[in-house]
């Protein structure tokens, strides 16, 4: 699937190695296969025992090109690669879970129509584009509205610059306070600097690819993304979270 440009955003999308017919099956929410043709159960059957598709990202393009030299990093920071990131390996007929959800926030400052920027598709690198929080450790709260299991998540803070942002925290909760069944997704925060434990992940350098998450599977309703400035500025900002996972059976 080739990249496509629109000035209304970016979609990511899911690209498929077979029809439609088996992507609920996959998903584990059942399917009517006697309107399926043979060649679809097959695939089905090939993908439920273990088959996988890559999760392709329609990128918006990128706003820069090398690190800058005056960039002052640590050792907890993965380097800056100028090779295009191979696509995560995910089952089939996962969908995108984010738009629609609720959006709330720790900067109580963030009204709900800045906030809905963050699941509208539109990834560029523009200011208008772009949800601002105050400073200090800040987070975004996605309510997906039921339990869903989810497999992989795309952060886009900023990518205007190249720029590092700390203490990012994605976690998952089954209640909107997060008390109940709290799962850490991923974690760079070394120092300990959110409270949230010791994290094992590196830092990075934000780019027009995102954030790239492995959730492996996990089932939750609510999820926070936390973070706290970057080596360039002491404000929190977000562009666009996708959340792609298997919806809730009806």
């Amino acid at each position: 699937m080739n990249n496509t440009y629109s000035k209304k955003g970016w979609r990511l999308t899911l690209s498929l190695s077979v029809g439609f017919a088996f992507a609920a099956l996959v998903c584990g929410r059942g399917s009517n296969f006697s309107t399926a043709t043979a060649a679809e159960t097959a695939a089905a059957d090939k993908s439920a025992s273990g088959d996988t598709v890559p999760l392709i990202l329609n990128l918006p393009p990128a706003a820069f090109k090398g690190t800058p030299k005056d960039q002052q990093i640590g050792p907890n920071v993965e380097p800056l690669s100028d090779k295009p990131r191979p696509p995560m390996m995910v089952k089939p007929g996962l969908k995108n879970l984010a738009p629609g959800s609720k959006l709330t926030s720790s900067d109580k400052n963030a009204p709900a129509d800045a906030l809905a920027k963050i699941t509208d598709g539109n990834k560029e690198a523009q200011d208008e584009s772009v949800v601002f929080l105050r400073k200090g450790i800040q987070w975004v709260q996605m309510d997906l509205g039921s339990v869903n299991e989810i497999h992989a998540i795309a952060i886009w803070h900023a990518h205007n610059t190249a720029k590092v942002y700390h203490c990012v925290v994605v976690q998952a909760a089954d209640d909107a306070d997060f008390i109940e069944h709290v799962q850490t997704i991923f974690n760079n925060d070394q120092e300990n600097k959110s409270g949230l434990g010791v994290g094992t992940n590196r830092e990075y350098f934000e780019t027009n690819e995102g954030k790239l998450i492995n959730a492996k599977g996990i089932k939750a309703r609510y999820l926070r993304f936390y973070s706290k400035g970057s080596t360039e500025s002491a404000m929190n900002e977000y562009t666009e979270i996708e959340v792609y996972g298997c919806p809730p059976a009806k």
